[in-house]
């Protein structure tokens, strides 16, 4: 199978020249390790785990364990991004315990989520979003506005939280995530919306501005997948989502002049008429809450689901390279292309496939499998250099210029749920498994849901 043989070109590639760094730089054939991690190594191990397993990739996922194994070192010092650590390590290494029941993936899990706690240590229990995973030290990021932390981060912790605290016997994973979501229901929300910025210290939004896309996209994902993996018994979370869902729907989908469906960005109030690639992944959710919708809603938001899959496809079919930008606009004239040079680029992103595989399940309609393909012969035909794949920096030329980096989501998301869409239902069958948002399966907790989470 073609989306196989690509898995098996990214991993050897990344093992012959960058084996133990964080990813494969495929032009120079080196290894980048970046300072996203604070010290860990083999991001693109760890993410990859799953995948070679599911593929069964036999010998690639022995050599990958084997790496996790002798090579892992979680004793190091530096920068890390708490939210990144969690859904690529985290996420990783529990998945991959969960699929094959080794040891080794459940201690170092665990052993790295205690690295993670005092990030927890502020006033409102809102983590902060970099640690030092040596000295336990924790801030906020630069960036981010008056040292607040970011919904996307902080919300983006509920699902591998629930399963260290399942895993170890030990609640305090769990409360600090259900503490999170107490702040949050205390909090006023303008409109209903959740805005991106939140300070750990006093708990009050630092700025209203509100995003599907990057800042805030995986956390309204959590809220329903939350409910999805305690076996729809996790009531609060479900309630979250659904309203937000509808002040999302109020307030910010709009559609174009050419009757495109999108998710538009909020600043106080004033619209910004722009989706971002991250944004795509929204199409798959909607539909995977769409099944659980109301009777009266479920059609309504399949429907939903639909359009705003089919924006974001067009936004690829719009290219030159048949591959999407990293934002798109729909403003004076033009609609869901990107109008800025520093938005023209593709970085082998995950959410638009993954939304043709929450699609194709939820309806079969052929059509998704067709656009997978169309995906599958554009990363083939611009991505794929001699030693691996690379991003691009312009999708609307067919001469792009590379830029020299393998992200590890490439082997943990777009090609896990390329290969998916291509599968049949039953392979990790969403009756069993939620998907973390790094795509790394997690089980759905078909017991009693654990007396720790109930508070």
């Amino acid at each position: 199978m073609k989306i196989k043989e690509m898995m098996k070109f990214a991993w050897d590639n990344y093992k012959q020249y960058a084996l133990g760094k964080n990813e494969l730089r495929p032009l120079t054939k080196n290894g980048h390790i970046g300072n996203m991690f604070g010290g860990l190594r083999g991001a693109t191990v760890v993410d990859a785990l799953d995948t070679l397993y599911i593929m069964e990739l036999e010998e690639e996922f022995q050599e990958a364990k084997k790496w996790v194994e002798k090579s892992f070192d979680l004793n190091v010092n530096g920068e890390a991004s708490l939210f990144e650590v969690n859904i690529r390590y985290i996420g990783g290494l529990l998945a991959a315990y969960y699929l094959t029941g080794e040891e080794v993936f459940k201690s170092k899990a665990l052993e790295l989520g205690e690295k993670l706690l005092p990030a927890f240590n502020t006033p409102t229990g809102i983590p902060r979003g970099v640690i030092n995973l040596g000295s336990g030290m924790s801030w906020s990021w630069g960036w981010a506005s008056a040292g607040s932390s970011i919904l996307a981060e902080f919300g983006t912790l509920h699902l591998e939280f629930l399963h260290l605290s399942e895993l170890s016997g030990n609640p305090v994973f769990a409360e600090k995530v259900m503490n999170i979501r107490k702040v949050l229901n205390r909090v006023e929300k303008p409109q209903g919306l959740y805005p991106n910025f939140l300070s750990p210290v006093t708990g009050n939004w630092v700025q209203h501005h509100v995003s599907i896309g990057g800042l805030g996209d995986s956390f309204y994902e959590y809220l329903i997948k939350s409910w999805l993996m305690s076996d729809k018994k996790d009531s609060e979370a479900k309630k979250m989502y659904d309203d937000a869902l509808e002040a999302i729907e109020k307030h910010l989908v709009k559609k174009s002049a050419g009757g495109l469906t999108y998710i538009a960005e909020w600043r106080g109030g004033i619209l910004d008429h722009k989706m971002g690639h991250l944004a795509c992944f929204s199409g798959g959710m909607i539909a995977l809450g769409a099944e659980h919708a109301r009777e009266e809603r479920k059609q309504h938001y399949v429907d939903l689901a639909a359009e705003i899959t089919n924006t974001c496809h067009e936004s690829y079919e719009r290219s030159d390279t048949k591959l999407g930008p990293e934002a798109f606009r729909f403003d004076a004239g033009t609609e869901a292309m990107a109008t800025r040079l520093s938005e023209r680029y593709y970085i082998l992103r995950p959410e638009v496939v993954e939304s043709y595989m929450y699609m194709w399940r939820l309806t079969h309609d052929p059509k998704y499998r067709q656009w997978g393909w169309e995906v599958v012969k554009a990363l083939e035909k611009h991505c794929r250099v001699e030693a691996g794949f690379s991003g691009i920096r312009d999708v609307y030329t067919t001469t792009p210029t590379h830029d020299n980096m393998q992200q590890s989501f490439f082997l943990a998301e777009t090609l896990k749920y390329l290969y998916l869409l291509f599968c049949e239902d039953d392979v990790l069958s969403l009756d069993d498994w939620v998907f973390n948002t790094e795509a790394h399966p997690l089980p759905i907790n078909h017991t009693d849901f654990k007396a720790s989470v109930q508070q």
